[in-house]
């Protein structure tokens, strides 16, 4: 079966649906998706970052409303 001919039968709408659909199947099996080397290197730094008090936190409302009024 050659699903890539098949995907690009489908509508725009439909293509959406069948990521959801295996988007949502991905999430239930977390476990068996392999994280990159280089995740685990950003998260190592975020963390020690966070732990010497050099990680900068931005009010979350607050960015989204600065971006809000960046892209009127």
């Amino acid at each position: 079966m050659n699903i890539t001919a098949q995907l690009d039968g489908l509508s725009t709408a439909d293509k959406l649906r069948t990521m959801e659909y295996l988007w949502d199947g991905l999430c239930h099996h977390p476990d068996q998706i392999p994280s990159p080397a280089w995740h685990r290197e950003v998260i190592t730094e975020r963390l020690e970052s966070v732990a010497n008090g050099q990680a900068v936190f931005k009010d979350w409302d607050a960015e989204k409303s600065r971006i809000r009024d960046a892209l009127k």
